[in-house]
């Protein structure tokens, strides 16, 4: 029996050798697949999506005014009906005016046709609809397929070795008849837009170093405006870049964290007074940082642009990078043309909790008469800023806090909320204009961290993650998250020019996709359980809901093709930062059928 029992534990032993042996030498290959089993195994007997709306007191939301909303004005207009950028607008308000779908038929809603991309990735890509056509991104495809029969116009390959394992694309961006997306071995390429064939290709970043492109590219005024991620990567700083539409080249560079001595000068740099007096790193500690992940505001009307700023690292130990380390942690404004700095606005002034501005900034004219930025980053806030002197007017918590003072310590475990993959990851919010309601979707997730000593942060090999967490479980290196289903997810309605809350809904899933607000009085969204929402604007009442094939992480819009209004939604998320149910990423077009199309029609012509 003894003998039984050490046979047993030596072939563990020997199984868990081999185990770490592949973690170590194929840790991009092992460490992907070994999550997806676990998730697997956590779906088997995973809860249904729940949703619950709470409205706020009268106290509160007697001062917000909620007018009536006529569907007749706000009838498809073929302009409006299209999805050409990100978040629709460049501006980002995620709004459309659209009302064929609309709070009294949205009941009715069903998926019409489904594209399957038949890949297991990280699906966090926005949508676009430009003459009928959606465009979508995978981290290895482009893809345009009919947006009202899925069927495939082409899809294009792209064959390269990419920086981590972590497989994401945010989208592409349109203009004049060209497509543009990032790659993650750092490219930016251009496409033909009808035929998905190569225009040009640029190198922006180096992917040996950790350095990637995620991030959806937003285009205007014949320039493409993209920067590279890698922020949480030993050494890699965040750089934005305005190149030319046509041809590729890179028009100006932009530092986002200090250009130091040694750093690669890839083009025209932007004006810029950032040095290094808010970096005073230790020994060793070299300044990381300010990575771009998503994608980016324009002000048409200024020639502004918006660029959201991510955290810097380690990421975890601020007391080896002491001050405010600009410009992480803010929204830099610099002048689209020439990438010259105009402003920041710093919105994490110290961050140890790898709290990203990772997602894009919203500017919205309120009913109040107000131009105001609305900006939603890691840390669970709602912040609202007026863009005529750029002074905060409120700074709201959309979702649980928790322990968020609390310094991290070598010796002690600290669990705070919202955690490093909580708060608002990489969507921003929606503006109603209507109901002057700006919609945030948020994660309810937390994190326990311990740190490593000073000497553990130094070691750390150039190119390899750098958040300061002791362990050596690679599903942990950005903390230890609580465990799978201990998490939730919120939509906060909030008044744009208050700041007060109107209602709020929350989920038993966490809520990462793109959120649509639409004349209809209906707002869209979807989470991470792959269960997709329909609430009414006016006070979060669910209106419908089903699920979808694996979870919602992307693009959720709506468009008209045919005379009729659509929604798309990207889903399928499959990435080993999160516990998803195992799918292939596809795209689901849903729409009304023939009975409420036909209503819908009267009543608009009424």
């Amino acid at each position: 029996m003894k003998s039984k029992f050490v046979a047993i534990a030596g072939g563990l032993a020997v199984l868990g050798t081999i185990a770490a042996g592949l973690l170590h030498f194929y840790w991009g290959q092992t460490v992907p697949v070994i999550g997806m089993a676990k998730n697997y195994i956590r779906y088997l007997s995973a809860p249904a999506g729940t949703l619950v709306t709470e409205l706020a007191p009268p106290s509160i939301s007697s001062a917000i005014a909620s007018p009536s909303r006529s569907f007749a004005t706000s009838s498809p207009i073929s302009s409006e009906g299209d999805w050409t950028s990100y978040n629709k607008s460049l501006t980002s308000d995620r709004y459309a005016p659209l009302a064929q779908i609309n709070r009294n038929n949205v009941g009715r809603l069903k998926v019409l046709c489904v594209y399957d991309t038949g890949q297991h990735t990280g699906f966090n890509t926005g949508l676009l609809m430009v003459e009928g056509n959606l465009i979508f991104t995978t981290e290895d495809d482009i893809f345009s397929i009919d947006s009202a029969t899925c069927r495939k116009n082409w899809r294009t390959h792209e064959d390269y070795e990419p920086a981590s394992p972590q497989a994401v694309n945010r989208g592409a961006a349109y203009m004049d008849g060209m497509l543009f997306r990032g790659t993650v071995d750092g490219r930016v390429l251009a496409y033909d837009f009808k035929t998905g064939k190569h225009v040009w290709q640029t190198s922006i970043a180096n992917s040996k170093k950790g350095e990637s492109v995620p991030a959806a590219p937003i285009a205007w005024n014949g320039m493409v405006f993209i920067g590279n991620a890698g922020g949480d990567v030993k050494g890699v700083k965040g750089r934005m870049y305005g190149l030319d539409a046509k041809s590729g080249k890179i028009v100006w560079e932009f530092y986002l964290v200090p250009k130091t001595a040694g750093d690669v000068t890839r083009g025209p740099q932007g004006a810029s007074p950032l040095d290094s007096s808010t970096w005073k790193n230790k020994f060793g500690i070299p300044i990381t940082g300010g990575g771009t992940w998503t994608s980016y505001t324009l002000d048409t009307t200024t020639g502004l642009l918006y660029v959201p700023g991510g955290n810097p690292a380690p990421d975890f130990a601020p007391e080896t990078r002491p001050g405010g380390n600009l410009y992480s942690g803010s929204v830099v404004v610099l002048d689209a043309k020439t990438g010259a700095y105009k402003n920041h606005l710093k919105i994490v002034p110290v961050d140890w909790h790898d709290w990203d501005v990772s997602n894009t900034p919203a500017i919205l004219h309120t009913r109040g008469g107000r131009k105001i930025l609305a900006v939603t980053p890691k840390d669970g806030h709602l912040y609202g800023f007026d863009l005529l002197d750029d002074k905060l007017l409120y700074r709201v918590p959309v979702t649980r806090m928790e322990n968020v003072a609390a310094e991290f310590s070598t010796s002690k475990a600290v669990h705070f909320c919202p955690g490093s993959t909580g708060g608002a990851e990489w969507n921003g919010p929606a503006y109603d204009p209507p109901d002057n309601l700006i919609l945030i979707g948020e994660v309810d997730w937390c994190t326990t961290v311990t740190i490593q000593s000073d000497e553990q942060i130094r070691s750390t090999k150039a190119g390899r993650p750098w958040s300061g967490m002791a362990s050596v479980n690679p599903y942990d290196t950005w903390g230890r998250p609580d465990p799978f289903g201990d998490w939730a997810g919120w939509v906060y309605a909030v008044d744009a020019d208050s700041g007060t809350w109107k209602w709020r809904v929350r989920t038993n899933y966490p809520i990462q996709s793109g959120m649509t607000a639409t004349a209809g009085g209906v707002a869209f969204f979807g989470d991470m359980g792959g269960n997709f929402y329909a609430v009414d604007v006016a006070n979060g009442k669910k209106l419908w809901g089903t699920r979808l094939d694996g979870a919602i992480g992307g693009g959720v819009i709506t468009y008209t093709v045919n005379g009729l209004q659509k929604v798309a939604v990207a889903a399928g998320l499959t990435e080993i930062l999160w516990p998803t149910r195992i799918a292939t990423a596809k795209v689901a077009i849903l729409g009304l059928d023939d009975t409420s199309t036909v209503q819908s029609r009267s009543r608009l012509a009424n």
